[in-house]
């Protein structure tokens, strides 16, 4: 029987993580390759063979998904898989039409096929977008869940942008684990948060068998999701994070629309700094397809380490990467403070700019002027560096969930902004665990 011949459309996470738990030694089927976006840098490499497993001896090819109508017709492929998220609805039926043209069938694969299922309880925090404050919830929880006497694992989202062999499945307990793993800023953003209050954290590529490590160590397991995308683990409760700045996202966007329909409780964040009306407008989204789901409200607080250095100042603000680009924020909470503290100016860095930090701009044309600290790797760490340095101002806002500090030289004063999740009312995300959760 001749095996269906499949490409899996992703930005090295949700791809991966279908084919380990579906396409890996499935007979049925052969994946000729992945297609990568969204990410620098991450195509043209290999899914390698310690991965693929026994049918991929030397491993899967991943491209650049723009080659991927040349890939459909040369090796004559029988289904497309799309596989990544924070995308609109308009987007992947693009996606889809392309796919159809070609002859091959367009699927999106869902939670029976994809999620795992763990021995103990997990929480999942997931989101509507990315930048809702999915990160501040999934750190409020696992330190809940700590205080109250459980032994807590959090499990991230992959982002696996380096060796992938190496990358199988990763363990973080300290600032030593973020260097010898050879962490981005990005990773650093997402892990460092959680070492900090003493939660260790696991991620990689294999999420079975990080699964089955964090379960050595854990009462419950905290799923601390990426982007918008669903969680991969069955979860005994499943939060969402919605964001009134972006009101009607949470109905316009794949994956994040399923996670709000599948959400046992919604918060809805930042309405401290929101417009009240977005906010109504989002209680009613949730309401229309999800009227079953607990609605906490949240503000997400932002203080700065030195709040008289900032007024009257020339300000370069450097915010959080994803948050601004595909996640489509022309702001982000150092821009929120700078204004709030009294600022002269925010600077725009654009002329300033260098390297991929110019390509960014020009890709994200919605961007104001601020900073998206990129850090895919070395080298656009560096160029975020440089365009910092070569940008004429008195002070640098530093809106990112780790302090860059401690990855740039930066040449000029600089206060970090900082934000946490402080619900609004009751139920608290406390008293929602303890009810859950009980030792």
């Amino acid at each position: 029987m001749e095996k269906i011949r499949v490409i899996i459309m992703g930005a090295a996470g949700r791809d991966f993580h279908n084919f380990n738990v579906y396409f890996r030694n499935n007979e049925l089927f052969e994946v000729v390759g992945f297609t990568a976006t969204q990410i620098p840098g991450i195509e043209n490499r290999k899914y390698p063979p310690e991965l693929a497993g026994s049918g991929y001896l030397d491993g899967i090819p991943i491209h650049p998904e723009e080659k991927l109508p040349q890939l459909v017709k040369k090796h004559k492929v029988d289904e497309v898989i799309f596989a990544y998220s924070d995308v609109s609805h308009e987007y992947v039926m693009h996606k889809a039409s392309l796919v159809l043209s070609l002859g091959a069938d367009f699927k999106i694969m869902g939670p029976s096929t994809t999620m795992l299922k763990a021995k103990v309880p997990v929480v999942s925090v997931c989101a509507v977008r990315t930048g809702s404050g999915k990160s501040q919830t999934s750190r409020k929880i696992a330190s809940t869940l700590k205080k109250n006497g459980f032994r807590v694992a959090v499990v991230r989202h992959p982002m696996p942008y380096g060796d992938l062999r190496k990358q199988i499945w990763q363990r973080f307990a300290s600032y030593e684990d973020l260097d010898k793993h050879e962490c981005t800023i990005e990773e650093r953003e997402e892990y460092e948060p959680h070492i900090v209050k003493g939660i260790v954290v696991f991620a990689g590529v294999d999420y079975e068998r990080i699964l089955r490590e964090a379960e050595k160590e854990a009462d419950v397991i905290v799923w601390d999701g990426g982007n918008n995308d669903l969680p991969f683990y069955h979860s005994n409760l499943h939060i969402v994070v919605a964001d009134p700045h972006r009101p009607g996202h949470e109905l316009a966007y794949h994956p994040g629309e399923a996670n709000l329909r599948m959400a046992d409780i919604v918060v809805i964040n930042k309405v401290d700094s929101a417009n009240p009306e977005n906010v109504e407008t989002v209680r009613k989204n949730i309401k229309a397809v999800n009227p079953d789901a607990l609605i906490i409200e949240a503000s997400s607080p932002i203080t700065v380490d030195d709040s008289d250095l900032i007024k009257g100042k020339r300000v370069l603000v450097v915010e959080d990467g994803p948050t601004l680009t595909h996640g489509n924020m022309p702001y982000g909470a150092g821009v929120i403070i700078a204004r709030k503290l009294g600022a002269n100016k925010i600077v725009d860095p654009r002329p300033y700019a260098v390297g991929s930090v110019v390509e960014t701009f020009a890709k994200y044309v919605h961007l104001g002027p601020l900073l998206p600290a990129i850090g895919y790797g070395q080298e656009q760490i560096n160029e975020l560096e440089e365009t910092i340095n070569n940008t004429p101002c008195d002070i640098v806002v530093i809106g990112t969930p780790i302090d860059l500090r401690r990855v740039l030289r930066i040449n000029k004063p600089a206060v970090r902004a900082k934000y946490s999740l402080m619900e609004l009312g009751s139920p608290t995300l406390e008293d929602v665990l303890k009810k859950h959760f009980t030792k």
